[in-house]
């Protein structure tokens, strides 16, 4: 009996993009002169301090962080859910990609303005935050790594930004009681990309080993 193989109840198949659950971000950056840019997003992950962003190159954001490395990583809740939809098929460039205007997509200069919200200052980076957001993560671009094979992120498709957090914000009304620096991950609820599709959290699963390990614990 135990050596019978069993029946592989998976199928092979090739999905055009691979994003089974990430959070969505609104990637505020600045260009050589100053004008500001907002993006959606929805290619970031932590690891520690620091923050992998895959964007492309060619789009305003690449190229803002090609010139001036620097960014806010703000993060919407769920409640803000209709901000982000409002900069969908959006682009910071003034010339749009015949690709992306067969899409559907098209030029806004004041992204601010478009998608409602306003601009604050940030205290380590030139780009502003979003006020209206419950998260902002301010970092500089500590590397550039093209994803396509070509050596200079330049001339890369694709380009993931390697992102030093230097300061975090967040709402009051996140953070855990008697904890000055933890976010109460029952009060964070998260927007969440599913193959294009918006989502919430849902209710915690199960409690977890990892929550009995002290924050600063991390810090090491």
């Amino acid at each position: 009996m135990g050596n019978v193989t069993p029946i592989d109840p998976h199928t092979a198949i090739s999905p055009a993009i691979l994003y089974f659950g990430t959070p969505v971000a609104l990637l505020s950056t600045v260009d050589g002169t100053g004008d500001a840019n907002i993006a959606p997003n929805s290619s970031v992950w932590w690891l520690g301090q620091t923050a992998l962003v895959g964007v492309s190159a060619s789009s305003q954001t690449g190229r803002n962080l090609l010139a001036t490395g620097e960014v806010v990583i703000n993060l919407p809740s769920q409640n803000e859910v209709d901000i982000v939809d409002r900069l969908a098929l959006t682009t910071g460039r003034p010339e749009v990609s015949a690709r992306k205007h067969a899409a559907g997509y098209r030029s806004v200069r004041d992204k601010f303005a478009h998608a409602r919200v306003s601009p604050m200052a940030a205290e380590t980076v030139a780009p502003p935050r979003i006020a209206e957001l419950p998260v902002h993560l301010e970092g500089t671009v500590r590397a550039l790594h093209p994803l396509d094979g070509i050596p200079d992120p330049a001339d890369a498709r694709v380009i993931a930004a390697e992102i030093a957090i230097t300061r975090v914000h967040v709402r009051d009304s996140l953070r855990m009681p008697g904890y000055p620096n933890r976010i109460d991950p029952e009060r964070w609820q998260p927007l969440l990309l599913s193959f294009q599709r918006f989502f919430g959290r849902g209710g915690e699963v199960m409690p977890s080993r990892l929550a009995s390990i002290d924050e600063e614990w991390y810090r090491g």
